[in-house]
C-alpha cells in the first residue's frame, strides 16, 4: 500500500485532453490541472540546495557541447556483421552459437573488469558479507530468474543483442507484443546497476510485462565501470536512444509514442542524457540525432538526482567515496551530473520548459537510495515551472518495486501506473488490470526482502 499523505500539497483536477493533444500539456501548477496520475501525489515547495558555481556550469557544458558533434553518428545502425546482427530488422537477431560466443566473450571482459574493480574496492567486512547476502538474494529469487531466463532466450518476440553504436556494449534488447495492429508505444528502458553491474538482461521482466499489454519495451545497454565512467554511460544511453527514435518504426513501434524510462542507477543515467540533450537543444550550431520532443514523459524508478547529497549516503553503504568520483570523473563534476542541480542554474533555468513530464516511482523503506532523493527533484522541478510529479509506495524497498513484486504475481500497482500513462489515450484499456501468474512462493519473497543487500 502506498503512502497517502505526504506533506504536499496536491493538485486539483483537470478536464481530458482535447483531440490530438497529449494528456500532459497544461502546466501541473494550472488551477485547472490534475496529477498526471489520480493517484499520484506531487510536491510544490521550495528546495534548500542550489548549484553554487553556476557560472562554471554553463562553461562546462558550452565545452560540452562542442565535443559533442561525434554524437551524431548515433544516427543510423552500426553494422556488426561478427557478431551477425546489423542493428535492423529482423537479421539483427543472432542464432544460438553465435550468442553463446557474444556471452563467452562478454563473460571474459566482466572477469577481468571485476578483477579490476576488485582492486579498487579491497576486501573487507563490509563487502564479504554484502556478497554474500547478495548469494542468498539471489538464491532466493531463482525460480523467479530461471522462468524470466527462459522467456528472454527463447521467446519469438525477443530481439536480442541489436547493435545501435560502435562501442563496446552498444546493444539493446527489443521486447515486441504479440499484437502487431497498428504502430505502439515504445518505452525506452536503461537498467540499473549501481554504474557497475548494469546490463540490458536486468530488464527483462519489465520487458515482458509491458509486451503482454502491446507496449514495445527497449532495454538498452551501456558501458559500466571501469569500461567507462559517467560520461561514457550518457553518451551511450543517448547514442540507444537515439537509434529508437530513429529505427523504432521498423518493428512496430510509433515515434511519436515513445517514453523513457530508468531504475536505480540507470534513473540517474537517463535523467543526465534527457536534460544534456535540452541543454544541447537550447545552444546555437549544435545538431542532435534526435529530441527531447520526441520523449512523451520520464519515469523515473528508485532514482538519484542529486550526487552531492548522495555521495555520503552511498559511502555509508559501501560504494566508497573514492571510487564514487572515480565513476563520476571527480568531485567537481558531481554538480555537472546531477540533473536538480543542473536545472537549477541561473543560465539554464530556461531547459525545464522543455523537458517532457516527469514521474518520479519510489518505496519508502528504499535504503539505497532514499525516498527524499525523487521528492526533492520534483518540488525543484515543480517551483522552476516543470512537469513533475511522484509516486510513493509505502514500505517498499529498492528491489521489491522492480523484482519481488512482478515476480509476486497478480496485479502490479507501479507496473498499471505506468500503463495507465502509457496507454491511458486508449479507452480499452481504462480501468482493465491484467492478473499474472506467481513466479516465486511467497515464504521466499519475504525472505528475500529480509536479506536483500540493496
Amino acid at each position: 500500500m502506498r503512502s497517502q499523505i505526504l506533506p504536499f500539497s496536491y493538485l486539483p483536477p483537470k478536464s481530458p485532453p482535447p483531440a490530438k493533444q497529449t494528456m500532459f500539456k497544461p502546466l501541473i501548477y494550472d488551477p485547472s490541472v490534475k496529477p498526471l496520475l489520480s493517484r499520484a501525489s506531487s510536491f510544490n515547495g521550495s528546495l534548500v540546495a542550489t548549484a553554487n558555481d553556476g557560472g562554471s556550469l554553463t562553461a562546462w557544458f558550452h565545452n560540452k557541447r562542442r565535443r559533442s558533434s561525434s554524437d551524431n553518428n548515433c544516427l543510423s545502425a552500426f553494422p556488426d556483421h561478427a557478431n551477425g546482427t546489423d542493428g535492423g530488422g529482423d537479421s539483427g537477431q543472432q542464432t544460438i552459437a553465435q550468442e553463446v560466443t557474444h556471452a563467452a566473450a562478454e563473460t571474459f571482459l566482466l572477469t577481468r573488469l571485476c578483477l579490476k574493480l576488485l582492486s579498487y574496492l579491497g576486501v573487507g567486512y563490509r563487502w564479504i558479507t554484502r556478497f554474500l547476502a547478495l548469494g542468498c538474494y539471489a538464491f532466493l529469487l531463482m525460480p523467479g530468474f530461471v522462468q524470466v531466463g527462459y522467456y528472454y532466450f527463447f521467446s519469438p518476440h525477443v530481439r536480442r543483442s541489436i547493435v545501435y553504436g560502435d562501442q563496446p556494449r552498444n546493444r539493446l534488447d527489443l521486447y515486441l507484443p504479440r499484437n502487431s495492429d497498428g504502430p505502439r508505444p515504445v518505452v525506452a528502458f536503461v537498467t540499473g546497476g549501481a554504474w557497475i553491474i548494469g546490463y540490458k538482461a536486468w530488464g527483462s521482466l519489465l520487458g515482458q510485462q509491458l509486451s503482454e499489454r502491446d507496449i514495445i519495451v527497449a532495454c538498452i545497454d551501456y558501458r559500466n565501470f571501469p569500461q567507462g565512467s559517467i560520461s561514457d554511460m550518457v553518451k551511450d544511453a543517448s547514442c540507444g536512444i537515439s537509434y529508437i527514435c530513429n529505427h523504432i518504426a521498423e518493428y512496430g513501434g510509433d515515434p511519436n509514442r515513445i517514453y523513457l524510462m530508468g531504475q536505480s542507477a540507470g534513473a540517474h543515467i537517463a535523467a543526465c542524457t534527457l536534460v544534456d540533450q535540452v541543454v544541447k537543444e537550447s545552444g546555437e550550431g549544435d545538431s542532435v540525432s534526435w529530441s527531447s520532443s520526441q520523449i512523451n514523459a520520464y519515469f523515473g524508478l528508485s532514482g538519484g538526482y542529486n550526487l552531492l547529497s548522495l555521495v555520503d549516503h552511498f559511502h555509508s553503504r559501501g560504494l566508497y567515496r573514492s571510487i564514487f568520483l572515480s565513476i563520476m570523473e571527480g568531485e567537481e563534476s558531481l554538480s555537472q551530473f546531477s540533473p536538480e542541480l543542473v536545472v537549477q542554474n541561473p543560465n539554464l533555468k530556461h531547459i525545464v520548459a522543455r523537458l517532457p513530464p516527469i514521474i518520479l516511482f519510489h518505496g519508502t523503506a528504499d535504503y539505497s537510495i532514499p525516498s527524499d532523493a525523487s521528492k526533492t527533484f520534483a518540488e525543484t522541478l515543480q517551483r522552476l515551472g516543470g512537469k513533475a510529479e511522484v509516486i510513493l509506495y509505502e514500505g517498499k524497498t529498492h528491489t521489491d518495486l522492480f523484482l519481488q513484486d512482478p515476480m509476486r504475481g497478480g496485479t502490479d500497482e507501479m507496473f498499471e501506473d505506468i500503463v495507465s500513462v502509457v496507454l491511458g489515450d486508449d479507452p480499452e484499456v481504462i480501468g482493465k488490470r491484467v492478473d499474472r501468474r506467481r513466479l516465486v512462493p511467497e515464504f521466499m519473497l519475504k525472505l528475500a526482502h529480509w536479506v536483500s543487500p540493496f
